[in-house]
């Protein structure tokens, strides 16, 4: 089994080549190589005795997406992408990276059947910012994709041509609507959504965090543990029973900023909660406004995906996962 992960080098991907490199197979198979690609080069993954290749390179390259695919990996993992706020204030590199980088490695994928009846399992990483205000709560399954940002657009036009591209057998295409991931480790990065992650992952090692919208401001969340549970359960799911329409909400937990605060106060008291500075942001603020509060996720549950239940079990993940087990 070879498998290649397009954006390794980011949180996502990073945990999940480690997960692979621990559990040794997929699939019921033997995994035997990783190809690890990103704009910056990954690191490989500990305790791996496979083969691993790194490549550093710009998917929106169009020549870049047929030397991924050269050695016909089994399983395609498309983490890659630039984040949402970044989408938004750079139109031109967002429409680049999230769109032509994706229909190069479709294409690139549809050429190698051609040749030689290639078809690889290809899990994509899509997003809920595919639907925007308003919204019903908890949004339906069957509810139509409605974005309001250039990064939900871009994901949506993705998510048809994943369909599509399965339709015709080009590839085996599942496409995973990530909630918004918390809390994630590391440093607040560009996306408009990573307050979310600093106002609690930040008070929790004794340091101050800005919260740019107010209280009342409800969102779908999974932890970074989920996220891989739902990649590795896409990869190894039978698509015949997730059927033509490829593209499934994945479940979460709903909560408000305040529930989240609270979920941080129970966990480590007052104290970490007074580090949180409020400094309203009215671009994050009209971004948060078009915001998914929830979803039903009976599709994706029904078929095994499986998350969190409640925002104290995301903040005792992080903390074994990324803390050592102790505050």
């Amino acid at each position: 089994m070879h498998v290649l992960i397009i954006g390794a080098a980011g949180m996502i991907g990073r945990k999940l080549a480690e997960r692979l490199s621990r559990d040794g197979a997929l699939s019921g198979h033997a995994l035997e190589a990783m190809t690890l690609v990103d704009v910056v080069t990954p690191e490989p993954p500990a305790a791996f005795d496979g083969k691993v290749t790194l490549h550093t390179v710009d998917l929106s390259e169009p020549e870049a997406s047929a030397t991924l695919i050269a050695s016909r990996p089994d399983v395609i993992f498309h983490l890659a992408a630039i984040v949402s706020g970044e989408a938004e204030l750079d139109f031109e590199r967002g429409y680049r990276i999230n769109l032509d980088g994706t229909r190069h490695l479709f294409e690139a994928v549809r050429l190698a059947h051609a040749q030689d009846g290639y078809r690889p399992r290809l899990v994509f990483t899509s997003s809920i910012a595919v639907v925007g205000a308003p919204l019903p709560f908890p949004i339906p399954d069957d509810f139509h994709t409605t974005p309001l940002t250039s990064y939900g657009t871009q994901k949506a036009i993705c998510e048809l041509l994943l369909s599509d591209y399965s339709r015709k057998g080009y590839f085996d295409g599942i496409g995973i609507r990530l909630p918004t991931i918390c809390i994630r480790p590391g440093k607040p990065n560009k996306a408009a959504s990573s307050f979310f992650s600093s106002i609690l992952r930040e008070p929790l090692v004794g340091r101050e965090a800005v919260l740019p919208v107010g209280d009342e401001v409800r969102h779908w969340h999974a932890s970074p543990r989920s996220a891989v549970g739902f990649l590795l359960h896409g990869a190894t799911i039978d698509l015949e029973e997730v059927g033509p329409r490829r593209n499934l909400s994945m479940p979460g937990v709903s909560a408000t900023v305040g529930e989240q605060i609270e979920a941080l106060r129970r966990t480590a008291g007052d104290k970490a909660v007074k580090l949180i500075r409020r400094k309203p942001d009215e671009m994050i603020m009209r971004i948060c406004a078009g915001w998914a509060a929830g979803f039903e996720a009976t599709r994706a549950r029904a078929l095994g995906f499986a998350a969190e239940t409640s925002f104290d079990e995301i903040i005792r993940i992080h903390i074994e996962d990324e803390l050592g087990g102790m505050l």
